[in-house]
């Protein structure tokens, strides 16, 4: 029997963060990103954060324009997308990979980042912008 953590809220720099449990269903599609944006708005959450693993491998296939399709759900409902974690398999094995990610990091929709302490300090100068 597996045992899956619910989806957490808390306050982190007086944002509502909603925050994915790593052992759940893996977020695939556009239909799941949409079930996370209804539990979003439910918990009047501002930001998302999905742990990495969580994400099936296409995600990260830039080609399979997965992760175009469910990046575009979160910012459409303007809700902030945190993937967390390690993506350096991924990153090195695509340069645009990479590069997309830099680039979506410079902005304020989606942010990719190793841990929820780096996503205190991004929320930190957040709210102090």
């Amino acid at each position: 029997m597996v045992i899956v953590m619910p989806e957490t809220l808390s306050l982190i720099q007086g944002f509502r963060v909603l925050s994915c449990a790593p052992n759940g269903e893996p977020i695939k599609d556009e239909r799941a990103a949409t079930d996370l944006v209804g539990e979003a708005w439910g918990q009047r959450a501002e930001v998302i954060v999905i742990p990495a693993e969580r994400l099936d491998d296409a995600f990260f296939q830039l080609r399979t324009r997965v992760a175009g399709d469910i990046m575009q759900k979160f910012t459409t409902y303007r809700l902030l997308l945190v993937i967390t974690g390690d993506i350096s398999r991924h990153t090195a094995a695509s340069s645009a990979l990479r590069d997309f990610v830099h680039e979506t990091n410079q902005g304020d929709h989606v942010w990719f980042l190793p841990s929820l302490e780096h996503l205190d300090e991004r929320l930190a100068r957040r709210a102090g912008a």
